[in-house]
């Protein structure tokens, strides 16, 4: 695959912090890309000066202004504009592997149609770690053929893209999910590569956690996502107080309450446990470029160790607050859809 074949498209608002590491992991390739398109939804901070100041350097990027455009519609803009045959996409603040674009696009060679790449947290801190450990798979808990990658790192070639209409506009949160799914039923040739790999770091409040989950389900509910699984979510949080309750007449309740929470709650517990060799800071792709030393975003999968045990504690609780968003996400959701649908009548 020549990088005569290859963009990488991007969206990004306000990512003044964290544009700089994203544009020099880009930089960086191995595999460099023909041509980086980025567009910019109305940002009122100075990420649109970063970026030109990356393109009056001689960077082969193309920023286009698209103010009010959501995720789903900044992605069909950058793809309409892109030259390439092939098209890798990420988002803003992440920070790419430098063999990424390399890994992602090989499979492109043997007829794959779409390429899966992977995304780990890159945290700051113990809340991070833990909410990383709570929201996002090790890459052995994948299933290939039942992954829906997100956005964040994924090649398809441009032709693919079109044939299912591109990224629903009308979707302003899970646009990457119905996207997929499109694909997946269209019958495309999925390719997974786990080693193409993209740093992102966790939200850094409970609050932008709240939010994040809460978006996400309203998404879900507008796309009519998952609705079983949203349903045994709501069942499961009006049944647990009723089976507290019954266990001061019958005490075995309080243990099958017990062992199912203990369930619940293991999976991410044993990955921040695996995780916590993923302390050793390392210099992101831009201080590199400064010669500065490691940013505290830049803490990477390394080799260190030595990580307190007590972000486990925070696990049950980062567990109830994306339930709870997520519950009160989704209705919200399904309210609109029914509205529009109301209107189409």
């Amino acid at each position: 695959m020549t990088k005569m074949n290859v963009a990488v498209v991007v969206t990004v608002r306000n990512e003044e912090r964290t544009i700089e590491d994203l544009l020099a992991s880009l930089l960086v390739q191995t595999l460099l890309p023909a041509e980086i398109v980025i567009v910019d939804g109305g940002s009122s901070d100075r990420t649109p000066a970063l970026i030109r100041r990356r393109i009056d350097a001689g960077a082969p990027i193309r920023l286009l202004s698209c103010p009010g455009a959501n995720i789903a519609a900044g992605r069909n803009r950058a793809i309409e504009a892109a030259r390439g045959e092939i098209i890798a996409c990420t988002d803003a603040g992440a920070r790419l592997d430098p063999r990424w674009l390399e890994r992602i696009v090989a499979p492109f060679e043997h007829g794959a149609d779409v390429s899966m790449g992977f995304f780990v947290a890159e945290p700051r801190g113990d809340f991070e770690r833990a909410l990383g450990a709570t929201t996002l798979p090790d890459v052995d808990e994948i299933r290939p053929d039942r992954f829906i990658p997100s956005s964040r790192s994924i090649a398809y070639r441009k032709a693919v893209w079109a044939s299912v209409g591109g990224y629903p506009e009308w979707l302003d949160y899970c646009e990457d999910v119905v996207f997929d799914l499109a694909l997946r039923r269209a019958g495309f040739h999925f390719a997974w590569v786990p080693d193409a790999i993209v740093y992102y770091r966790p939200r850094p409040s409970v609050r932008a956690f709240f939010r994040q989950y809460y978006l996400y389900a309203r998404g879900d509910g507008k796309a009519n996502l998952w609705p079983r699984r949203h349903l045994i979510r709501y069942a499961t949080y009006l049944s647990a107080p009723l089976v507290f309750l019954a266990g001061f007449w019958y005490n075995p309740a309080w243990l099958a309450l017990g062992v199912a929470g203990s369930f619940y709650l293991s999976r991410p517990c044993r990955r921040l446990l695996r995780r916590r060799r993923g302390l050793t800071p390392r210099p992101s792709p831009s201080e590199m470029e400064r010669g500065a030393g490691p940013s505290p975003l830049s803490i990477s999968d390394g080799e260190g160790r030595g990580v307190r045990p007590w972000p486990l504690v925070l696990v049950p609780f980062l567990r109830v607050v994306g339930d709870l968003a997520k519950m009160l996400g989704y209705p919200v959701g399904v309210w609109w859809r029914i509205r529009r649908e109301a209107e189409r009548v």
